[in-house]
């Protein structure tokens, strides 16, 4: 009879956790380096910190030159693109100088713990553009036309995510739910039997809002707000979700953004462009791909919720 089993750990600056159920006999030590492997090669791969990921060395690229990257870091990259283009740039991989001009991630400029002046940041957005990509599938292969700084930080953990459940089930495990830094991925059934009940996060400390239930066989959850990705600056609350079109942090309106996607990948992407979009462009985005998405606004003291139609059907009582 299978068993089931919980593992955790931390990777990636968070903590991941599996509770899955194994098949008679499995070797759990095996599992857990199996998971921690997929996790490390992410980093290898992604890592703004690791001064030799496949991603540092793009960014130190020479301009005009091509870096042949792995099939991993390729399909982010593609996918990251796909939403860019779906959102007008709402998510963008290449902000990677913002990043670090507003104060965040591994190339935070020195002395950048303020607000940044307008010349340095209309600077740094003119030397970003997801436009500026250009891939080659058949090669595997993307150009640096020259100081382009990727960060794939707003789409990597779902990926990791995605990654750990694709290689469970190549280990025989059919029913599991897998957690990298809050994004989800469902397999199969629960513990009951019965889909995945996953409570959606509102990012919302008051109890303001209504809690939300999405039952869940096989698919994904990411969610991203303020409450997590943020902090006080002098008498300005700073948002560590930046938009690419006007090279600020987003506004302290959406308290959170929950999508549900067929990849984690995917759910991650459009969390965050959800969220840089707004309550108002974000939902009508959303509603019109037909994305199963959650918003929690912030308007003073008060906290609404708002659901596209996709979401609907998912929806459990809590």
């Amino acid at each position: 009879m299978s068993d089931w089993a919980r593992l955790g750990g931390e990777s990636m600056g968070t903590s991941w956790s599996v509770v899955m159920q194994c098949p008679p006999a499995s070797d759990l030590r095996r599992l857990h380096q199996a998971i921690e492997h997929c996790l490390d090669r992410v980093i290898a791969q992604m890592s703004t910190w690791e001064p030799d990921s496949e991603i540092s060395q793009y960014n130190r690229g020479a301009p005009g030159s091509w870096h042949r990257v792995s099939f991993e870091f390729f399909s982010v990259l593609e996918c990251a693109l796909d939403i860019a283009r779906a959102s007008d740039g709402a998510l963008d991989p290449t902000i990677g100088r913002l990043v670090g001009l507003w104060g965040f991630g591994a190339n935070a400029i020195a002395g950048s713990a303020g607000i940044p002046d307008a010349a340095s940041l209309e600077a740094a957005r003119h030397a970003s553009g997801w436009h500026r990509l250009r891939l080659d599938a058949p090669s595997l292969s993307v150009c640096q036309p020259g100081g382009l700084h990727l960060d794939l930080s707003a789409i990597a953990k779902g990926f990791a995510a995605d990654w750990v459940a694709m290689r469970l089930s190549e280990l025989g495990i059919r029913n599991a739910l897998v957690e990298v830094g809050g994004e989800l991925v469902a397999m199969g059934t629960s513990e009951r039997g019965a889909p995945w009940n996953i409570l959606l996060e509102s990012g919302d400390e008051t109890d303001r809002v209504q809690p939300r239930v999405i039952a869940l066989g096989q698919g994904a959850v990411a969610t991203t707000g303020d409450l997590w990705h943020g902090e006080r600056r002098g008498d300005r609350w700073v948002s560590h979700s930046l938009d690419p079109r006007t090279a600020e942090p987003i506004p302290a309106a959406v308290s959170a953004v929950t999508v549900v996607a067929d990849s984690a990948m995917r759910a991650d992407g459009w969390a965050t462009a959800l969220a840089v979009l707004g309550p108002s462009i974000g939902l009508q985005r959303a509603t019109a791909l037909n994305i199963p998405a959650r918003f929690v606004v912030r308007e003073g003291t008060t906290v609404t919720e708002h659901c596209t139609p996709a979401l609907e059907p998912l929806l459990v009582d809590a």
